[in-house]
């Protein structure tokens, strides 16, 4: 069953978009207040009520990302590991549903939030850098739970830190997404994920 979201979360939710639709597409620094404000329709008062600052608004577009990616990995894994009951192909199997969801946005991924925020930290309190720094870790410690319990079974065949190996996944994918909209080819962020998982195929199994 469908949570029906109040008048007040509706309007919270059409502001978020608009934020994250902005910063995506020209970064935090080019993005203000009162065009948001603009787009959503909204006063001063209106915006001020929901967010209390612009380091309020970064948060709750962080804590919204976080929680969309984990729910979409989190059933990523869920069908894989339903899938394969061997860990290291059940983590092959993720990382390829993970390329076909890709595959399968129109326009392209549209960009993280996360790295967007990092790149433009100066601009923010220390809660917000901190927040950016527990996703990056959240994404680690998914991996690298993975990685260990793969490692219990197939013995690594290449000299290689576990915990290095789960940070690729993230450096991939920001990677990628930096060079799909440069090149105008969403097709380079599903290749590059299959590359990684062809390598983490290699790690484990050999050539």
């Amino acid at each position: 069953m469908h949570k029906v979201m109040g008048r007040g979360a509706q309007t919270r939710e059409k502001l978020l978009d608009i934020a994250e639709a902005a910063v995506l597409e020209k970064g935090f620094g080019a993005t203000s207040i009162d065009e948001v404000i603009f787009e959503a329709g909204l006063t001063k008062s209106g915006f001020f009520y929901h967010f209390k600052d612009k380091n309020d608004l970064a948060l709750a577009l962080l804590d919204r990302y976080v929680e969309r990616d984990t729910r979409i990995f989190d059933d990523i894994f869920a069908r894989a590991d339903e899938l394969a009951e061997d860990p290291l192909y059940a983590f092959l199997i993720a990382l390829k549903l993970t390329a076909e969801t890709f595959a399968d946005l129109p326009n392209g991924h549209p960009g993280c939030i996360v790295a967007t925020v990092t790149f433009h930290e100066r601009q923010f309190n220390q809660d917000v850098r901190r927040k950016t720094v527990e996703a990056t870790l959240l994404w680690r410690d998914r991996f690298h739970a993975r990685l260990r319990r793969i490692a219990e079974l197939y013995p690594p065949k290449v000299e290689i830190e576990l915990e290095t190996l789960a940070d690729m996944f993230n450096c991939v994918v920001d990677g990628a997404i930096i060079m799909s909209k440069g090149m105008a080819d969403p097709t380079i962020l599903t290749r590059q994920v299959m590359a990684y998982r062809a390598f983490v195929r290699t790690v484990f199994l050999g050539s």
